[in-house]
């Protein structure tokens, strides 16, 4: 019942929110000649900021419609290459000169942790001047209809390899976060099988390989239940008249309270600024809030059984690390991943993914070549800094286009 009371409690105070925006434009419209008082500032910023905290955010969109490429900006043009009922494989395809020698092709798997892909938003537009970018962009399980089917650990390898072999042999895979333990899984099977999509390179950002080492609070919350409690406590079924109706789900909103929970004075802190930036006219940090917080605070649900099995497997069971994990029939061998070079990146801050929890990967890739392993650790930066902001930009993303174009094939 209790997804049926956040949509209710939704629906309840949308007339609320709809008075709060009114509230908003006309003690900010310059036709009120006391807009520019603080007094109206006031109102208006305290009717915003009721507005924003109690709506629920919709899918943002990626909006990327130029970069610039040698000096030249570009446009952009986002296509659909691949579609299933979970997942859809965009293609940020640049309007570049025909002569041009290709970059490298880039498959960028977004986490499927609560937030839409649109997260990366930043990692797409810092690595676009210099690589094709593709992206997974997930969809909200809330949103598909129980008649398609389920979706699960499996189905997520799965997906992983089938667009592999839509962008083709030789690419780079990059995942970020969540995604580490399914991706090194995916290239690990198509090694065994000398798939001929595989791969020139892999990069794993932040994900929890191995959770034993350094763990955090997030792996010790996980380490303290057995799966029959986050089964009973935070699997739910879709509330009509959404189009999974029905469906098992581990909510968004309930991964959100989760998120801001670990960090409230930050985030309380924020929205205490955003107020004061609104009195006081300062617009700009005022937007900047704006964009960080419609990014945040949407959220998209995951179906039960992909969530359960996931905290199963990697919180749990730890079946990967422990040389346990089962792809359907087929125990997942790491150490058969010999070709594909492996880069893997932490944060000195993560409190997510601790400190050796990705770098774990370069010791279940027993077989891999000393010439085809790098590790960095980003100094300073915490989870989300791992693969966004301004220490993304200027030291891990040319890190990281380094290693994919030296380990590309020489001949595509």
């Amino acid at each position: 019942m209790f997804y049926q009371f956040y949509e209710l409690q939704q629906a309840a105070l949308q007339p609320a929110r709809a008075y709060a925006d009114v509230l908003k434009s006309i003690y900010s419209s310059p036709k009120n000649p006391i807009a520019n008082t603080s007094f109206a500032r006031a109102i208006a910023a305290s009717a915003e900021l009721f507005e924003r905290t109690t709506r629920r955010y919709e899918k943002p969109a990626f909006g990327i419609s130029s970069t610039v490429v040698d000096g030249k900006e570009v446009a952009v043009r986002e296509e659909i290459v691949w579609s299933k009922p979970f997942c859809r494989l965009m293609h940020f395809d640049r309007d570049l000169p025909k002569k041009r020698k290709p970059d490298q092709k880039i498959l960028l798997v977004a986490p499927m942790s609560g937030h839409f892909a649109t997260l990366l938003r930043g990692t797409v537009k810092d690595l676009l001047p210099s690589a094709d970018i593709y992206i997974t962009d997930w969809t909200d399980a809330r949103m598909v209809p129980l008649n398609e089917g389920g979706f699960d650990l499996n189905d997520y390898i799965d997906y992983v390899i089938e667009m592999l072999g839509v962008i083709g042999p030789g690419a780079a895979v990059i995942a970020v976060c969540q995604p580490s333990v399914p991706v090194l899984a995916a290239i690990s099977l198509m090694s065994a099988h000398d798939h001929p999509d595989l791969p020139s390179s892999m990069v794993l950002m932040g994900g929890p390989i191995d959770t034993r080492r350094n763990p955090t609070a997030v792996n010790k919350f996980a380490e303290e239940r057995d799966l029959d409690w986050f089964k009973n406590h935070v699997i739910m079924p879709v509330p009509w008249p959404n189009a999974g109706y029905q469906r098992s789900v581990y909510p968004g909103f309930l991964q959100l309270s989760g998120f801001m929970g670990m960090n409230l004075d930050r985030h309380l802190f924020a929205h205490q600024e955003f107020f004061k930036h609104l009195v006081h006219g300062d617009g700009e940090p005022a937007e900047k809030h704006r964009e960080f917080y419609d990014e945040y605070l949407a959220v998209m649900d995951l179906t039960a059984e992909f969530y359960l099995q996931t905290v199963d497997h990697v919180f749990l069971r730890k079946s990967l690390a422990k040389g346990e994990f089962m792809h359907r029939d087929e125990l997942v061998q790491p150490a058969a991943v010999t070709k594909v070079a492996l880069m893997t990146v932490e944060g000195e801050n993560d409190d997510i993914s601790g400190v050796g929890q990705t770098q774990a990967a370069h010791d279940l890739c027993a077989n891999l070549p000393a010439d085809k392993r790098v590790h960095h650790l980003q100094p300073v930066v915490g989870h989300y800094g791992v693969f966004n902001g301004s220490r993304f930009r200027a030291e891990v993303a040319p890190r990281i286009v380094e290693f994919v174009n030296r380990h590309r094939p020489s001949k595509r």
